[in-house]
């Protein structure tokens, strides 16, 4: 049967953080037709024990894929070959989403120009660093063929029309955990969504909350990562010559990114550099 949605999790060695998404799945409520596929990208842990013991116990329309080869991107386009759905949600294996997050996403794309959405990401413990979040209340619109700032969509809460990632060949494995930028595949999916013509909204009514568990002691790990991973998405922008404006649009945007972080910006040319010796080196993707 076809699937009007699939809910997709990647997941590695967390499985404590994993059940407790899995179980929070149990609340959703959504009366279309839809599947969960949750991706173990190499785990050694008890993630396929936990994935297996949900599937047989929750009733849902679950699948377990393993992928071996190391990296979020390379596991989401994994699942992006086995997914049925017209649209394709994607959350963390750290984050809970609302009991109304799959009809929310569904509903925004009643919209046949909308071809990719992010959501509203709350701190689940007040006890965690601020960070990995965005409660903004206020809903965006990002025109086609428009630049997508770094941070614009967020992995943990976000969602495409399958037929907009087949158009655009999935994800990109160089960006994402476990690649060799370690953030930002999830703005640099939606530029290349936008290029070819999709516009993409920012919907606070599509809720997750992350249990992320980071302190203090994690943030300047995380602004590094952020920071690289940015600034190998400028570059991408700027050597694919996809739009030349975009590029230009980062470097003056840098001011933003300096008040929301100076370690982020910081890093950002140590990620450019290091995307520019891999791209001539072909170690990149050159489309």
């Amino acid at each position: 049967m076809n699937m009007d949605l699939s809910l997709i999790i990647c997941t590695r060695d967390r499985c404590k953080q994993l059940a407790r998404c899995l179980h929070s799945l149990r609340a959703l409520a959504f009366e279309r037709p839809w599947e969960l596929i949750v991706v173990d990208n190499g785990s050694t842990d008890r993630t396929s024990a936990v994935v297996k013991e949900f599937i047989d116990n929750s009733g849902l329309k679950a699948v377990y894929l393993f992928e071996p080869n190391r990296g979020k991107s390379t596991a989401l386009n994994t699942a992006l070959r086995t997914a049925q759905g017209r649209i394709l949600a994607f959350t963390d294996d750290d984050c809970y989403p609302a009991p109304d997050f799959l009809a929310r996403v569904w509903s925004a794309f009643a919209d046949a120009a909308l071809g990719y959405i992010s959501g509203r990401i709350l701190l689940h413990d007040p006890a965690d660093y601020p960070i990995a979040i965005n409660d903004s209340t206020t809903a965006l619109t990002f025109a086609a063929r428009s630049f997508i700032y770094a941070g614009a969509v967020e992995g943990a809460n976000m969602a495409f029309r399958r037929e907009v990632l087949v158009q655009i060949g999935g994800f990109d494995p160089s960006f994402g955990p476990g690649a060799p930028f370690n953030a930002a595949e999830d703005v640099e999916v939606a530029a290349r969504a936008s290029a070819i013509g999709w516009k993409g909204e920012y919907r606070p009514e599509v809720m997750v909350s992350h249990h992320h568990g980071r302190k203090e002691s994690d943030v300047a790990r995380m602004w590094k990562a952020y920071g690289i991973g940015a600034g190998a998405y400028h570059m991408k922008l700027l050597l694919h010559a996809r739009e030349f404006s975009w590029f230009l649009r980062s470097v003056y945007q840098v001011r933003r990114r300096i008040k929301l972080n100076v370690t982020w910006v910081l890093w950002e040319p140590v990620g450019a550099a290091k995307y520019a010796y891999l791209y001539v080196t072909g170690r990149c993707a050159n489309e």
